[in-house]
């Protein structure tokens, strides 16, 4: 191919993607684009570390490992990003008030992807642990989001919301917060180690559990066991 015909080429893809008429469908393309190298960025070097340091089995079964982990996330991301902003663009264009977003367009449009996408279960009925782990990455921002909602004046709840009860809130609510979280996970994980994620769990009996043993130099300092 000639370097006159791929700037021909170049020239009319740029023409169709700055074309206004296409934007609101290009921006599905663009979203599982981003989620997919999103997904990719975030998992393969958390997966490199937890699985090299913490999971046992030959280098080539943690290579394995790894680069399906960063698939699923790769994959998880770009699919709820078709399907959140494919439905978004339906209700707007089909919606109550056809060519304007709805109030709820957002929620309806999450509440299908998260079903369609994080919602299922393999065929021997298992969760996927990926998928655990983002929904509970993204439960835990909304949890602390809603919190501050509550509290926010004009917007929170009655009473708290006021701008004095909503300072002292603000102000103590982290310091209580961590020292309970911090107080849950230690009691779970001494005493029912096996309901937590597993990936939490496995960095926990390395910190923990595993510093309760040595019988040298070698494996005091050096190595964990």
């Amino acid at each position: 191919m000639s370097a006159t015909t791929i700037q021909s080429l170049k020239v009319l893809v740029e023409s169709i993607i700055l074309d206004p008429k296409y934007h609101d469908i290009l921006t599905v393309v663009k979203g599982a684009r981003n989620g997919a190298v999103y997904g990719a960025k975030v998992r393969f070097p958390h997966a490199l570390v937890m699985i090299m340091l913490f999971r046992s089995g030959t280098f080539r079964e943690k290579v394995r490992l790894i680069f399906n982990a960063t698939k699923t996330h790769a994959l998880n991301l770009a699919k709820f990003a078709t399907i959140y902003k494919s439905t978004c663009l339906l209700l707007k264009l089909y919606g109550a008030t056809p060519g304007k977003e709805g109030p709820y367009d957002s929620f309806i449009a999450g509440l299908l992807g998260g079903y369609v996408v994080f919602g299922q279960r393999s065929k021997r009925g298992k969760i996927s642990s990926v998928s655990q782990q983002i929904v509970i990455y993204i439960f835990a921002r909304v949890a602390l989001a809603l919190a501050r909602l509550a509290v926010k004046p004009g917007y929170g709840l009655p009473g708290v919301s006021e701008p004095k009860q909503s300072a002292a809130i603000s102000h103590y609510a982290w310091p209580v917060f961590a020292s309970m979280s911090w107080a849950a996970v230690m009691h779970l994980f001494r005493w029912h180690a096996a309901e937590l994620q597993p990936s939490l769990r496995s960095s926990m009996v390395y910190i923990y559990q595993n510093s309760d043993d040595w019988d040298g130099l070698r494996n005091f300092i050096w190595h964990n066991k």
